[in-house]
């Protein structure tokens, strides 16, 4: 890449600079909207996981699990107190033990879970890994209609714990649970984090209030101050009369009680999807804090449904006031402090479950995301917006909720038909996919974890199994009905990707090409495939002077495989490969830097080369995102910068209507042409002249990259743009770009393809002589150190 030096700047020959900054595209109206309302992008490299102890993650990943003692008891009651009258508070606690019985049984499951998925588990991978892709849609289905219940249901209630302290607030119930979902839903597309430590604070609040509340509670029933209230109390669910156990109807409504009741065991498997969020070691800190949270959880539903009994909570048809609220005034009393805790405890309530409300924004996109990156979701579930979250997951979640809580006026009760279904079927699949794991493996005490794990899933298919039954007509039928058809469809996407990916699979006779060379032409990749050798065939087509291939990095992990397959296919051997940052993942922009750049000489001119892959018009639409236009459009408006569009039929290949066909025989293959290996202008180098001026050999001090200065020594610090290795078909070199506040410069290290640990994004300190190449500064092979 070196040229030629100028005999000296005294001949008008330009002094070489270091690189700068070009002019952007203008934003368009709706992405100053988008950053007014959300805020400046952040930058891909920001993202990390926070590694939490085990105090903030119990806050931050229980809430969601720790809040449903707030209702799973009163849903038990709204079964039995209509069918068996005063008798019901008798059934409560028994009822509650064979709850609490299950919780220990799913609890042991899932500390087996992570004991073995070290990183994340969860009902999707268990089944994934064990019964294969098929069952695994069932659990994702049920995971995803579990987090969307989840949303509205939390909120709903919420609300209620609101509707509780200020009953004249009644009438704005629905407009209040939907203002929720919107403020939430809008404070995490701005990025706010389940991971924030802030979150963590409702859960202790609530769980210290609701125990210093059963603390004065068995004081009270001790000292025998202990009131119990009138249960004839306007708004109260009809009280029923007592009657026999063994009958059938009775049968179906205790079965509907304890399906009720299920409800309480939500959010369990909220921190085997979070292992990796806790510090080392990850599995150890997590299977603690399960057993912490589930310890905490038994203990809440236990005082609640033990003080429920005692002093006759009644539920109310409205669902307000909550029976968990009819506990705390109860038993705090009307004086001074017990009006003002009762307040705080309402307060902790609500907090508890809009934060529980608030961790289905990220477990939701998370879910779908690793469904859409296996191939039966639309991919663009993959994409992280403009923070960094998972933006169209979280959208989707949104949009269902809502329509969810205006089918049911956000009734809590109602809302619970929908809710424990998704979640037994979870344990479900959770625990036989542990079963099976233990009995194929058979490490350590499996015969013990086969039991354990095989005894939670078929409990809990039993639960799924009754809830299917006894809630069917209350709504669970939607669950039963809906179910197999998500089912069906993502496996009929994952159908059509393995189509368009079978059709753009690279075989050796389509990456036959051959070499041709003359003016610059650069192809803009997002993939390797056939889509991809297409687009450099007809680059070739156009005898360039230079060809190259640039991909723009928004995730590190593809950009690391591109290079891989870029690498070790001969029919790219000539072409190089350059990898450019792109943190905020505004492609548009990225390319339009690069063509300024590109085109600085007033003699160059450049042709974009733009794959485009073609698919049916209404599945192309929904499972592929349209990128080329964007990207052409800008390009277009640039002197000397043709922006071509090169599209790929996908579909025409998947019917078998193809115009195209690569040869088949060897003997038509072994008269294709092979790539010709060219040696590259990489390979020229120039000398700099001695100057007079002593020369030290190192640069201790470290200097903006704006202030180096040709043919003089620097030691410079800067963050890694982009990397270049030369082809495979030339001599070993890289090209690394490193920008800091003042400038950017390129660092050249002869005889090497690539740099070990560093990738675009990568801080950087480096020294060497300063170079000269083509006008712009270089640092020839520098000594570097990466800085972590």
């Amino acid at each position: 890449m070196f040229s030629t030096l100028p005999n000296s700047w005294s001949d008008n020959a330009p002094a070489p600079k270091v690189l700068k900054e070009h002019a952007h595209l203008k934003d368009p109206f709706s992405y100053k909207i988008k950053r007014r309302l959300l805020g400046n992008p952040l930058n891909r490299h920001t993202l990390s996981h926070q590694r939490l102890d085990k105090k903030y993650a119990l806050g931050i990943l229980s809430s969601d699990c720790i809040s449903s003692s707030a209702y799973g008891s009163e849903q038990i009651l709204l079964a039995l107190v209509p069918a068996f009258g005063l008798a019901a508070f008798a059934m409560l606690m028994p009822m509650t033990m064979i709850v609490l019985l299950i919780l220990l049984i799913v609890t042991l499951s899932y500390r087996n879970v992570i004991s073995v998925y070290t990183k994340i588990g969860g009902a999707y991978i268990v089944s994934r890994d064990n019964f294969g892709p098929v069952v695994a849609q069932v659990a994702a289905v049920a995971l995803m209609l579990d987090y969307i219940v989840t949303l509205a249901i939390q909120s709903a209630a919420g609300v209620a714990a609101i509707i509780s302290t200020f009953p004249e607030l009644s009438p704005w119930k629905i407009h209040m649970t939907l203002a929720i979902i919107v403020l939430l839903t809008y404070g995490n597309l701005r990025g706010v984090k389940e991971a924030g430590k802030a979150f963590a604070l409702p859960t202790y609040l609530f769980v210290g209030s609701m125990f210093t509340v059963f603390a004065i509670g068995v004081y009270r029933e001790i000292s025998g101050t202990l009131p119990t209230l009138d249960i004839n109390q306007p708004g109260a669910v009809e009280i029923g009369q007592e009657q026999g156990l063994l009958t059938f109807a009775a049968i179906f409504i205790l079965l509907r009680a304890f399906a009720n009741g299920g409800s309480s065991l939500t959010g369990l498997e909220a921190i085997s999807d979070g292992v990796s969020l806790f510090k080392s070691p990850e599995h150890i800190n997590a299977r603690r804090t399960l057993v912490i949270m589930s310890t905490l959880l038994g203990s809440l539903v236990l005082g609640v449904s033990y003080f429920a009994h005692k002093i006759y909570a009644m539920p109310y048809e409205s669902g307000t006031p909550t029976v968990i609220s009819q506990i705390a005034k109860t038993i705090l009393g009307d004086g001074v402090f017990g009006s003002a805790f009762f307040i705080i405890v309402q307060a902790a309530t609500m907090l508890i479950l809009f934060a529980g409300a608030n961790t289905t924004y990220s477990a939701f996109p998370m879910v779908v995301n690793f469904v859409a990156q296996d191939g039966y979701l639309p991919n663009w579930l993959t994409k992280r917006g403009h923070r960094l979250n998972f933006s169209n997951g979280i959208l989707v979640l949104t949009a269902a909720a809502m329509i969810l809580i205006l089918v049911t006026r956000a009734s809590v009760e109602h809302l619970v038909a929908y809710y424990a279904l998704g979640v037994f079927t979870a344990f479900t699949l959770s625990g036989l996919g542990m079963a099976k794991y233990a009995r194929t493996h058979k490490k350590g005490a499996w015969k013990i974890n086969y039991v354990i794990n095989g005894l939670s899933g078929s409990i809990s298919l039993l639960v799924v199994l009754i809830f299917a039954v006894v809630k069917f007509n209350q709504g669970a039928w939607v669950v039963v009905v809906v179910t197999p058809f998500l089912v069906m469809a993502f496996l009929r996407l994952r159908k059509q990707y393995t189509s368009e990916q079978d059709a753009l699979n690279i075989t050796i006779q389509s990456s036959r090409a051959t070499s041709m060379t003359r003016h610059d032409v650069t192809v803009l990749i997002d993939s390797f495939d056939l889509a991809t050798i297409g687009a450099i065939r007809y680059a070739r087509s156009l005898n360039p002077r230079n060809l190259s291939a640039v991909h723009f990095v928004i995730d590190d992990r593809r950009a690391e495989m591109l290079s891989k397959e870029w690498a070790k296919n001969e029919a790219c051997a000539d072409v190089p490969l350059e990898l450019i940052d792109c943190p905020d993942r505004r492609l548009a922009n990225a390319a339009v830097d690069y063509a300024i750049r590109a085109t600085a000489g007033n003699d160059v001119e450049l042709t974009l080369l733009l794959p485009r892959r073609s698919y049916s018009k209404v599945l192309g639409w929904l499972l592929h995102d349209q990128t080329a236009e964007d990207i052409a459009r800008p390009i277009s408006q640039l002197e000397r910068v043709v922006a071509t569009i090169i599209p790929f039929d996908v579909e025409k290949i998947i019917s078998g209507q193809s115009s195209w066909k690569a040869p088949l025989d060897k003997k038509s293959e072994s008269k294709q042409e092979v790539p010709v290996r060219t040696q590259s202008a990489f390979t020229k180098a120039s000398v700099a002249t001695k100057s007079n001026e002593p020369i030290s050999h190192y640069a201790e001090n470290i200097i903006p990259i704006g202030n180096i200065t040709w043919r003089k020594r620097a030691h410079v610090q800067g963050r890694v743009n982009s990397i270049k290795s030369a082809p495979s078909g030339s001599s070993p070199l890289v090209e690394v770009e490193m920008w800091d506040e003042s400038g950017g410069v390129t660092l050249q290290f002869l005889g090497r393809r690539e740099i070990t640990g560093l990738e675009v994004g990568s801080q950087l300190k480096a020294e060497g002589m300063v170079g000269e190449n083509n006008g712009q500064l270089i640092i020839l092979n520098p000594s570097y150190e990466i800085i972590v």
